[in-house]
């Protein structure tokens, strides 16, 4: 079994790494290690609409529930920051089926895929058998009398079905999810941080379906609990963590029990039990390279959700697509070394270095201040004038450019004072 390039792990951002290796022309496989695509499901399902068109797809209601046009902030102390673009600005999705409409589009391009196939080591072998020295970081490749490499780079080691295998691979692309194998077998660096989450899919009376909710606050230490809606009559209801700032015997599962038990506006309005469970993590911090000889890692292997948000499925696609391309054309030139790799960290980084930095400050920032700083802050921006900035600059996606706004307009000297010097520094 030998392949320009495989995929290990077909979510979204392997699937799109996938569909785009093969469109450079290389012979691609694509596994996965459960039996089928889009399960178990560890994500929100709140994607923005730059999300779904980052990854070739029009909203469609084969994946998509509910559309959201903004947000109500709810500071601890009650008091609600209404954010209203107008417009769709996000899409409650059916996982599952967004999944699988990605995998579909993969195959369709003439990717190969591999259901219950799990990997489980993997083997460099290629250039020493062909006699060619590793590349420097410049890319020069240095070679011996034997000139280009006859054998594939990588030796993947699965268990296809439960029986051992080795597939041949010019290029692995690790897109394995937030505990990735394929960069801890490759010897690459972990994301920085992981943020632990759990959420319920429960009867919850929403006060406006065509907006989520958001909790800032000691509710959810160091991060932000949420409600999501379906529709009128069931939401998403979950949080994620910081776990260093929980306290003694504090889990991810009993701050949500909390929440919805002591929180007056969810405890009106939430139906009691659940539809759906669901638990994952949240890996924020790229690590410096995620890239070596033979082996790329993207989307939560490489820790590139939003510290924002904690969305990854568009940065994630962004870097897929350059994965893919770079992989192929590597594998394609038998030129497969960490030098020719390399100018996948360098475009990830132009593409997404800069927002996911200045997020991880915000994140920082945001996840220290106690709850009378969070209500001084959302008091600030509940005013007219902020609100409409909000509202024409803010984006998902990009929050730094309505923070460079809010900064630049000088609208509240109340806000400046609790925010604006932090906001600088990020610029």
């Amino acid at each position: 079994m030998n392949y320009d390039v495989v995929v290990v792990g077909a979510g979204p951002v392997g699937s799109t790494a996938a569909r785009y290796a093969a469109k450079h022309g290389a012979k691609v496989l694509l596994v996965e290690e459960h039996s089928s695509i889009g399960s178990p499901v560890g994500c929100t399902g709140l994607l923005s609409t730059r999300a779904v068109a980052e990854c070739d797809l029009r909203p469609s209601d084969e994946f998509v529930f509910n559309s959201v046009r903004g947000a109500f902030v709810h500071a601890p102390d009650g008091q609600s920051l209404p954010i209203d673009a107008k417009q769709a600005k996000a899409y409650v999705v059916s996982r599952k089926s967004f999944d699988r409409t990605l995998a579909t589009l993969a195959v369709e391009a003439g990717v190969e895929l591999s259901l219950r196939t799990k990997a489980v080591g993997l083997e460099k072998t290629g250039l020493e058998k062909a006699g060619l020295k590793a590349e420097t970081e410049t890319g020069r490749k240095e070679s011996t009398k034997e000139g280009r490499k006859k054998d594939p780079f990588v030796k993947l080691k699965v268990l296809r079905n439960g029986k051992p295998e080795t597939i041949n691979a010019g290029v692995v692309i690790g897109a394995d999810g937030v505990k990735s194998r394929i960069a801890r077998y490759a010897g690459l660096g972990m994301p920085e941080r992981v943020l632990p989450g759990v959420q319920v899919e429960a009867p919850y009376a929403s006060e406006d379906s065509d907006f989520v909710e958001l909790f800032p606050g000691s509710q959810a230490p160091g991060f932000f609990a949420w409600t999501v809606p379906l529709n009128e009559r069931i939401s998403r209801i979950g949080l994620a963590v910081e776990p260093k700032l929980l306290g003694q015997g504090e889990t991810p599962v009993s701050c949500l029990q909390k929440f919805l038990d002591s929180n007056p506006h969810v405890k009106a309005r939430y139906g009691g039990g659940m539809l759906d469970f669901v638990v994952g993590g949240i890996p924020i911090g790229p690590p410096e390279k995620t890239c070596t000889d033979g082996v790329l890692v993207v989307g939560d292997a490489a820790g590139q959700a939003k510290p924002t948000s904690g969305g990854g499925v568009y940065p994630g696609a962004l870097a897929a697509k350059i994965a893919g391309r770079i992989a192929a054309e590597a594998a394609l030139e038998g030129n497969t070394g960490s030098g020719r790799l390399s100018e996948y960290d360098r475009l990830r980084r132009k593409a997404l270095g800069k927002e996911l930095d200045i997020g991880m400050k915000v994140h920082d920032h945001i996840g220290k201040l106690e709850d009378r700083q969070l209500n001084e802050l959302i008091a600030s921006l509940n005013t007219p004038s902020i609100l409409e900035t909000i509202t024409e600059y803010g984006d998902m996606d990009h929050p730094s450019v309505v923070l460079k706004k809010l900064v630049l307009s000088g609208n509240s000297l109340r806000l400046m004072k609790a925010f604006g010097t932090f906001v600088r520094t990020c610029f």
